[in-house]
């Protein structure tokens, strides 16, 4: 896949949030929690998209489709997987988490990670707006912070 340059996406200040239905009681906070931040960071919801997909397995190619519209300057991916009695789990988990690394790289567009592995239905929900924080959130800012970096790279290397 070819590296999209910065200056060929039509709308620079979009951003997308790829939601993984499974576990939507989980997945749901984390969404708020995404869209809060991006409010923070000026970003209205006229300028943020969700797509939500299957479960967390179908992140990936999601977010790459969806990146390679070159419409975005960064996605949120958000899914929850809770630790089962079989090694199902560290499946998913590794190959979301690979996936979306990959795509990262392959696009040059950031893609927050708030892709939540946790042995526990109450450990997801802690980090999901309860004690633990929000991972939606962090992985939204995460998101932004590293797009504002690129753009600031981009600007140094074009002058």
């Amino acid at each position: 896949m070819a590296k999209a340059s910065r200056s060929d996406r039509s709308a620079p200040g979009r951003v997308v949030i790829v939601v993984s239905r499974f576990n939507e009681g989980v997945t749901r906070r984390l969404l708020e929690g995404a869209m809060t931040a991006l409010a923070e960071a000026g970003y209205d919801e006229a300028h943020v998209d969700v797509v939500w997909v299957p479960g967390a397995w179908e992140l990936p190619v999601s977010v790459l489709r969806v990146l390679d519209t070159k419409v975005y300057r960064a996605a949120v991916a958000l899914g929850a997987v809770i630790r089962g009695e079989t090694p199902h789990f560290d499946y998913i988990c590794a190959e979301a988490a690979r996936g979306l690394g990959d795509i990262a790289r392959a696009t040059g567009i950031p893609v927050g990670f708030g892709v939540l592995t946790c042995d526990t239905l109450a450990h997801a929900m802690a980090r999901a707006g309860g004690e633990a924080g929000n991972k939606g959130a962090e992985a939204a800012a995460a998101a932004i912070e590293t797009a504002n970096t690129l753009d600031q790279v981009d600007r140094r290397a074009s002058t």
